[in-house]
């Protein structure tokens, strides 16, 4: 890492405006913001592109596809866990918490079988010093499994851990409230018959009934006696919003109805929606467009979720939409706002005194093209 940085003849863009300006970096934090050009001759010119913190992403599936790129193939962890930091750094994000998911729904999947597999090599390739970005975990926890409990406790004392999420995809339940859609999804997705498809819907219920209230209180309270932060998954009504917050909550992500974003965002959790929502226009389940949160402004925070380039361009495109959300405004969607939910106050924004996990971006009609990542002041793409 060079001891010191001098990057001008960028548009800054801070927590709260953007500046024509330059940024001194020293020992990998930044030291000083001004407005104007720098004349000295080490300085490196950005010729006029965005200087933007590096993004914090909260909640991202890639990893599990180059884990199992194909059905029934199965990719050397080592090197899935590369390919994942690759693309995650190329998106311009320098904070990623990866999604570790605890309980698997899916009849035919090996998301149980592959998760200490991919615990490992998470941690194994941040301790060895081989990630450009810098790699959390976040354990999902799918709270109608039988074994999410047992699993979770296991899982907990990793020193990686720092963010944890309950959820229950059980019919009739939140992200599924609508029985037909969950039919279609599912039977879709894992290729079900009809038959199948009665016997899955019947299972999932069953266990929602029998373990899901218990334990998700139980994770819950692992979770405060250890100080980490907690999200909601999929809140679809008032009463979902109320439990959410009487439990501590701090994320709500991906509230399915306007009702509980809307009650989300005014009980204090901060809205995280899925960026491909933006990109793509819509929920690809039919529930609430993060555009239509956006424009009530109470859109808090954007995830990639499961692709990793969306998280800039719907920062982008939330600009080029109707609604308050200037380009700061915007980026703190993807940098400050994630940051701050999960206790991360030494990044998140361009400010003297905090790390600098900066990207530059050109805007080519729009669409944001990363040329260059730093992560505490050394060049990582």
């Amino acid at each position: 890492m060079p001891a010191e940085l001098i990057l001008t003849n960028a548009r800054v863009v801070t927590a709260d405006r953007v500046i024509n300006g330059t940024l001194m970096i020293r020992d990998g934090v930044i030291a000083a913001l001004d407005e104007g050009s720098s004349q000295l001759p080490q300085a490196q010119d950005l010729g006029g592109d965005y200087l933007m913190p590096g993004l914090v992403e909260l909640h991202t599936d890639n990893l599990e596809k180059h884990m199992t790129p194909r059905p029934g193939v199965d990719w050397p962890t080592a090197s899935a866990v590369l390919t994942h930091d690759a693309q995650i750094i190329a998106a311009g994000i320098t904070t990623v918490f990866d999604a570790l998911s605890i309980g698997d729904i899916n009849p035919r999947g090996k998301r149980m079988q592959q998760l200490p597999a991919m615990l490992d090599a998470v941690a194994s390739a941040e301790a060895a010093g081989d990630t450009r970005a810098e790699h959390r975990l976040h354990l999902r926890c799918e709270v109608c499994h039988p074994d999410a409990l047992s699993l979770f406790r296991d899982l907990v004392e990793h020193p990686l851990v720092k963010l944890v999420s309950v959820m229950d995809h059980s019919p009739g339940q939140r992200q599924f409230a609508r029985e037909d859609k969950y039919r279609e999804y599912y039977m879709g997705k894992y290729h079900l018959s009809a038959a199948e498809m009665d016997a899955f819907s019947d299972q999932q219920t069953a266990n929602s009934r029998q373990y899901s209230d218990r334990q998700r209180l139980a994770v819950v309270e692992i979770c405060q006696s250890r100080g980490l932060a907690l999200a909601s998954h999929d809140d679809a009504t008032l009463a979902h919003v109320e439990e959410s917050a009487g439990l501590g909550m701090a994320i709500a992500e991906f509230p399915t109805t306007l009702e509980a974003a809307e009650a989300s965002h005014g009980r204090g959790l901060k809205v995280l929606m899925g960026a491909p929502n933006v990109v793509r226009g819509g929920s690809h389940s039919g529930n609430i467009a993060a555009a239509d949160l956006a424009q009530r402004g109470v859109l808090d925070i954007l995830s990639s979720d499961y692709y990793p380039a969306s998280l800039l361009q719907a920062a982008f495109l939330l600009v080029a939409f109707d609604n308050r959300y200037d380009l700061p405004k915007a980026i703190a969607t993807v940098s400050l706002l994630p940051a701050q939910a999960v206790g991360l106050d030494d990044r998140g924004e361009i400010r003297p005194g905090l790390r600098a996990d900066l990207l530059q971006a050109s805007d080519r009609q729009g669409q944001p093209v990363v040329r260059q990542v730093w992560r505490q002041g050394r060049r990582v793409f």
